[in-house]
């Protein structure tokens, strides 16, 4: 038994199967979603808790981050302190009008952190705040 063939007219399709396209943006859509937060954050770092403070420019701003081993980051790249002052002594003497954004984990030693103010204070660099977690516990 073999099958007959039937010839079909050849016409143009009128519409367009929207399915895949659907498809693809709710694909990207899930990708974007998953990893914004991400891209955002930067390193890892147990911010302390704090009240919210006015918002501060964004642009000409640098982050610097110290996480719990006490290890610095300069725009999340990983960086030794003697890379770190030479980095803040050419920023401050090129752009002194500059943003630091200090995030620093709250396990670290206090005089770790007091050790990058410092170098930020030699190298003219004024404008700096330390950022913290918005503290949502009642009180």
């Amino acid at each position: 038994m073999a099958r007959k063939a039937t010839a079909r007219l050849q016409h143009p399709i009128g519409e367009i199967n929207l399915t895949p396209l659907i498809d693809l943006t709710f694909l990207l859509l899930i990708t974007f979603v998953i990893t914004f937060p991400l891209v955002q954050t930067g390193i890892p770092v147990n911010l302390p808790r704090g009240k919210k403070a006015a918002d501060l420019p964004t642009k000409d701003k640098h982050t610097i981050s110290l996480d719990a081993r006490g290890t610095i980051y300069v725009d999340d790249l990983a960086c030794s302190m003697e890379k770190f002052t030479a980095d803040m002594k050419a920023l401050g003497s090129k752009a002194p009008n500059t943003v630091i954004l200090v995030r620093a984990d709250e396990t670290i030693p206090y005089g770790r952190l007091v050790a990058v103010l410092q170098v930020l204070h030699e190298a003219k660099l004024a404008r700096m705040a330390l950022v913290t977690q918005p503290d949502t516990r009642k009180r």
